[in-house]
C-alpha cells in the first residue's frame, strides 16, 4: 500500500513552500518523501522534482499551438492529465515501491478542486492503484483577517472536501508572517454565537438568514477546522505532518520500535 498528499488551495497559499520545507524536514529525520509537480505552469522548484506533469504537456505549448489563455490552457493540460492517467501517470508510479510516500503539489485554480472533476478522477486513480490519500488544503493564515473571510475560506474548504471524498487536513499556512496571532487563534475553535454576531453586524440586515445558515454548516457538521503551520518550527512541521500521517494510516503496519534503555540512567 502506498501513501500520498494531495496538497491544494488557492494560489498563493504557500503550497511549494509547504512540499519544500516537508521534503527538507523529511530528509532531516530519515524518512524518505517523493515530492510530484502536478503544476504544468510551475518553473522552479525548491525539492527534488521525482515526477513532473510537464514531461506529459507544457502549459507554453498549449498556450502557443491552441490559442488559450493561462487559465484554460491550465485547465486543458489537467484534462490531458485525466486522459493520460492509465498510461502515462500508471507508467510513472509502477516506478515506486508499495510502501512509498507521494506527495503532489497541484496547481492553484480553486476550479480544480472545487468543481471540475479532473483532480477527483486523479484521486480516484490513486486510490485503485492502492495509495491512501489525503487531501491537505493550504489557506494562507494572512486571509483570515475577519470573520467574513474565515466563512468565506470554511466554505472553500467544505467544497473541496466534498469533491474528493477523501481524508482532509486544513492547514493555516505562513503563520510565522503573522504579526497578530491572537486574532488567528480566535478561528481556530470558534464560538458559533460569536461568528454568527460578527457576520450580522459587518453584512446589511437582509443576509441575516443566510450568516445563520452558514454559521449552523460549519458547526453543526464539525468538519472544517483548521491546524495552524509555522515552516520556521520543526515541530510545527511534525504535527501537521502527524495529522496527516493519522489521516492515511501511514506506518501502523510498522513494527514497533523499543529503544533500549540502561535501567541504572532512570533517576
Amino acid at each position: 500500500m502506498g501513501y500520498a498528499q494531495l496538497v491544494i488551495g488557492p494560489a498563493g497559499s504557500g503550497k511549494s513552500t509547504y512540499c519544500s520545507k516537508l521534503h527538507e524536514h523529511c530528509t532531516t529525520v530519515g524518512r524518505n518523501i517523493h515530492i510530484i509537480n502536478l503544476d504544468p505552469a510551475a518553473e522552479n522548484f525548491d525539492y527534488p522534482v521525482a515526477m513532473d506533469i510537464r514531461e506529459l504537456v507544457s502549459l507554453d505549448d498549449v498556450m502557443e499551438e491552441l490559442g488559450l489563455g493561462p487559465n484554460g490552457g491550465l485547465l486543458y493540460c489537467m484534462e490531458h492529465l485525466e486522459d493520460n492517467l492509465d498510461d502515462w501517470l500508471t507508467e510513472e508510479l509502477d516506478n515506486y515501491l508499495d510502501d512509498d510516500y507521494l506527495v503532489f503539489d497541484c496547481p492553484g485554480q480553486i476550479e480544480l478542486f472545487s468543481h471540475v472533476p479532473v483532480l477527483k478522477n486523479f484521486v480516484d486513480h490513486l486510490k485503485r492503484k492502492n495509495f491512501n490519500v489525503c487531501a491537505v488544503y493550504l489557506l494562507d493564515s494572512q486571509f483570515m483577517t475577519d470573520v467574513t473571510k474565515f466563512i468565506s475560506g470554511c466554505m472553500s474548504s467544505l467544497s473541496a472536501m466534498i469533491q474528493l471524498e477523501v481524508p482532509h487536513v486544513n492547514i493555516l499556512s505562513k503563520m510565522d508572517l503573522v504579526a497578530k496571532k491572537k486574532d488567528i487563534e480566535d478561528f481556530l475553535n470558534p464560538e458559533p454565537q460569536v461568528l454568527l454576531s460578527e457576520l450580522n453586524q459587518r453584512m446589511a440586515p437582509q443576509f441575516a438568514k443566510l450568516n445563520k445558515s452558514l454559521v449552523e454548516l460549519v458547526d453543526n457538521y464539525g468538519m472544517v477546522s483548521f491546524v495552524p503551520l509555522n515552516l520556521r518550527k520543526a515541530t510545527s512541521i511534525s504535527y501537521v505532518l502527524a495529522q496527516i500521517d493519522t489521516c492515511i494510516q501511514y506506518g501502523e503496519d510498522a513494527e514497533v520500535k523499543i529503544k533500549d534503555f540502561d535501567p541504572e540512567d532512570e533517576d
